[in-house]
């Protein structure tokens, strides 16, 4: 069965457009535009890419364009989570020039900086093409921008990991230093996690792993394991539980890690490591509506 296509929340899209207009706009508005534009001066505008990638963020330019004010029309010509060329055409924007000019970098910051996570995460699924394992995000994300982030994972090919620390149980290191064994650490979350909250528990050893399992973990994240030590959790797992591999995956290491047969690989290099997606914002015609 195919997964659902990704989608942001209108609140979460309005929200932050609003508040980045409103750090961008200020109390004065834009003096440039109101300095050499006309109030009646028209602007006919394509979003357009300049290096090839996967788009994400749509949904924030239009959002962008249509809390600016009245009369801006947008119209996207492929949709989030597609492939652009360079030199594609994404949306046509039109309207009052000072509106379109007023609203042209707020949307440009979202959808490059999204399109770069969605790009970025897709060439880590093609790399992992064939094999079972499941390129997964982080928390490690921007502050105030994890749900966009997350959802450009999405767009790319990814999957989300949990999304904030109140959505599932994830015993790390820390966690079992400080109550004592892994065993002592995994037995606490089980009494206390109700029958619907996943818990999964951070390893960095094979004894350690061994250790989880026969505690009943169904869900082990293997730290900073090298290739031979993954390979061999895999086979002491012998399908018992979920494993995750973290720590140190480079585009030109996650094939080699795939192959070792773990389910997921979690990374942050796809939402912390991306370069944003090179798109722009071009009227082709100005003048008097």
């Amino acid at each position: 069965m195919l997964a659902q296509p990704a989608q942001l929340p209108r609140h979460l899209v309005e929200s932050a457009i609003l508040n980045a207009l409103a750090e961008d706009l200020g109390q004065a508005g834009d003096l440039t535009s109101q300095a050499v534009l006309s109030p009646d001066a028209w602007a006919v505008a394509s979003l357009s890419a300049r290096e090839v990638g996967i788009i994400a963020g749509l949904d924030l330019v239009a959002a962008a364009f249509r809390l600016v004010g009245d009369g801006v029309s947008f119209e996207p010509q492929i949709t989030d989570g597609h492939r652009v060329e360079a030199g594609g055409v994404v949306a046509l924007v039109s309207g009052p020039a000072r509106l379109v000019m007023s609203a042209e970098r707020v949307a440009l910051n979202f959808v490059n900086h999204l399109s770069g996570i969605a790009t970025l995460t897709r060439r880590y699924a093609d790399e992992v093409a064939g094999t079972h394992a499941k390129i997964c995000d982080t928390r490690k994300t921007t502050p105030g921008l994890r749900a966009f982030e997350k959802y450009a994972v999405r767009c790319g090919g990814g999957a989300n990991h949990r999304f904030a620390l109140n959505d599932a149980i994830l015993i790390k290191d820390n966690h079992i230093a400080v109550a004592g064994s892994v065993t002592a650490a995994y037995k606490a979350a089980e009494a206390f996690a109700g029958h619907l909250v996943s818990i999964e528990i951070e390893v960095q050893t094979l004894a350690e792993l061994e250790e989880a399992l026969a505690a009943g973990a169904r869900i082990v994240l293997l730290d900073n394991m090298d290739n031979d030590l993954l390979r061999q959790a895999v086979a002491i797992n012998a399908g018992r539980a979920k494993l995750e591999a973290s720590g140190g995956v480079q585009l030109d290491r996650v094939r080699s890690i795939a192959e070792t047969g773990v389910d997921f690989i979690s990374t942050s290099q796809i939402t912390m490591g991306s370069k944003p997606l090179d798109l722009g914002l071009d009227v082709t015609i100005g003048g008097v509506e």
